[in-house]
């Protein structure tokens, strides 16, 4: 989980916000990975940033899986945090 978020959210999330990837196809030949890869783990760069940094910092509940962050996940915050880990023990909102 901590590899996709790296890889998703901070490099490629710069890469796309700073127009130096302008496309997904772009982005997977900048990234020597397909382009189906970079569809699976895009979502990741739309994550709660306290839910990112929980994650990085090994503090997200242990039920939380990243298949559960990916396909038709919600893309707001606040309902990341409810759908995923609000009910999880150990968890408190961050924002």
């Amino acid at each position: 989980m901590i590899n996709a978020i790296v890889r998703a959210h901070h490099r490629w999330r710069r890469r796309i916000e700073s127009g130096r990837a302008k496309s997904i196809t772009d982005l997977a030949e900048q990234e020597g990975v397909t382009v189906a890869n970079v569809c699976r783990l895009l979502p990741v760069t739309c994550l709660a940033p306290d839910i990112v940094e929980a994650i990085l910092d090994g503090r997200q509940p242990k039920g939380l899986r990243l298949a559960e962050m990916l396909g038709d996940g919600p893309l707001g915050w606040e309902e990341q945090r409810l759908r995923w880990v609000s009910d999880l023990p150990g968890w408190s909102f961050g924002t």
